[in-house]
């Protein structure tokens, strides 16, 4: 017998649900009885070249519980009226997944503000937006008697390590991962709870790798072995009831589920008292005391250097 949890009833938002790991979670969310509305206006991995009719297609071919939404999301009040659109079509709102990103990669010393800019808008503030337009309704239905809602967040391990170019992708997506905990703060009292996951999958992101290195190339032939229904696997049971973790950080690679660790300090040293931190006793305190904690600048292609298991 199954002890499968049921999405039945249940309603669910999935920004960029017509690709990639979006498409996948919207399939298995809608496998397990949820209805969706696919938060996705076309655009390429950049933003730019937005087109309708591919979340329109997904969302015909899934049927009656799926509807498309394919407003830009990062245009004044277009969060606001995707919620709308789901609470008119289904009755409620209680998943959202933020999914959605794009990347205009490059070397901080070649980095234009534009495209920080537009990075940051879709990959952080749209998910601000769309959580401060979802989350009144979430807890007015839990005041309600409804079940709790919940919020998943896709975030990167670029944002955890850090990746060559990316300063805008991992900025947001670390920002994301810092908007986690807060919204998982801020709703603990409603008993919604919200967590993030790191993918390592086959995605337009992972294809779009220009690796420089040979570690990186074989990260990404790796990557591109996985397929996205582990992820989504593990986004449909954080969307369910059958748990209450929140404020929580995952990465899934293929069979493999990884809980990161969360930044705590890990060393700790005192200067005497009287004592001046002039260069020289603070050198000696950071070589003293930090040195076996301090952080390579390893990045995630590195790290994951072994093959998935799929």
């Amino acid at each position: 017998m199954s002890t499968e949890q049921t999405l039945s009833g249940r309603v669910a938002i999935v920004t960029g649900g017509a690709r990639g790991i979006g498409l996948a979670i919207v399939e298995e969310l809608c496998r397990r009885g949820a209805s969706v509305l696919i938060a996705d206006s076309g655009v390429s991995i950049a933003g730019a070249e937005p087109d309708a009719a591919i979340a329109q297609s997904v969302a015909s071919r899934l049927g009656a519980r799926t509807a498309a939404f394919c407003e830009d999301l990062s245009t004044p009040g277009a969060p606001e009226r995707a919620v709308q659109s789901a609470v008119t079509a289904y009755g409620a709102i209680d998943i959202v997944v933020n999914n959605a990103a794009i990347l205009r990669d490059s070397f901080i010393f070649k980095a234009n503000r534009e495209n920080w800019d537009r990075v940051i808008a879709t990959n952080l503030s749209v998910p601000f937006a769309l959580l401060a337009a979802a989350t009144p309704l979430m807890r007015e239905q839990q005041k309600s008697g409804r079940a709790p809602g919940r919020i998943v967040n896709i975030v990167s391990s670029a944002g955890i390590f850090g990746n060559f170019g990316q300063a805008a992708y991992a900025s947001a997506k670390a920002g994301l991962m810092g908007l986690t905990r807060v919204v998982a703060m801020d709703m603990s009292r409603s008993k919604v709870t919200c967590n993030a996951i790191a993918p390592f999958a086959a995605t337009r992101v992972t294809e779009s790798i220009q690796p420089a290195n040979d570690d990186q190339a074989a990260y990404k032939q790796r990557a591109l072995q996985i397929p996205a229904h582990y992820v989504a696997r593990l986004a449909a049971f954080l969307s369910s009831n059958a748990h209450e973790l929140t404020g929580q950080l995952f990465g899934v690679r293929g069979r493999e589920l990884l809980l990161f660790s969360q930044p705590r300090p890990v060393a700790r040293t005192l200067v005497s008292a009287g004592t001046v931190w002039d260069e020289a006793a603070l050198a000696q305190a950071i070589n003293r005391e930090f040195g076996a904690g301090l952080t390579d600048l390893a990045t995630d292609l590195e790290f994951f250097n072994t093959e998935p298991i799929a």
